[in-house]
């Protein structure tokens, strides 16, 4: 409701917010996005569903939802907190959302959108699953970009078609309990 219904005057219980870097002006930017796709694109499954049906393809998804969501005139400092795959991001938290939103039959995972396929979905890249998937030669770098991400992504299909994710899982566990 706040993200809708907010006006200027509400943004004002921001100002002494931080997290990190991640400052006032960038929440209010965050909140000011999220209205306008919500108001003007038909909410974030709408922005993700047309961008995957046109392109059928994770990277243009990806570079529409971040045009979309960067559309708001913004100080060049928020934009840092936004991931560009067209720079080479990994785009970690907004796989990680997709992730969330779109498996199913997941004890993790929500599976609320059914206008996805699970199987298109990147792996969500992070320290973890990155220094496991080099070490079981997954990958050959362990550069955190899409270009990396999709490449796990990649190898994992060969054992889960249907859900490569699932993967990351195992991954994940195999990381951060220095098993590997």
């Amino acid at each position: 409701d706040f993200v809708m219904q907010a006006e200027d005057q509400d943004y004002e219980r921001f100002c002494n917010f931080k997290h990190r870097t991640f400052n006032s002006y960038d929440c209010v930017y965050f909140l000011k996005s999220l209205a306008n796709i919500y108001r003007h694109h038909g909410g974030l499954e709408t922005v993700f569903t047309r961008a995957y049906q046109k392109h059928q393809d994770m990277f243009e998804v990806l570079k529409e939802w971040y045009s979309v969501f960067t559309s708001l005139p913004a100080e060049a400092r928020v934009l840092r907190h936004i991931a560009n795959v067209e720079k080479g991001s990994a785009a970690k938290r907004v796989n990680m959302f997709l992730r969330w939103m779109i498996r199913r039959d997941s004890e993790v995972d929500f599976g609320i959108w059914d206008s996805f396929d699970q199987k298109d979905l990147i792996v969500p890249l992070d320290t973890h699953v990155c220094r496991v998937a080099h070490y079981l030669n997954l990958t050959d770098s362990e550069t955190f970009s899409l270009k990396n991400a999709r490449q796990i992504t990649v190898a994992l299909a060969e054992v889960f078609p249907d859900d490569p994710c699932l993967g990351d899982f195992a991954l994940f566990g195999l990381g951060v309990n220095g098993e590997i």
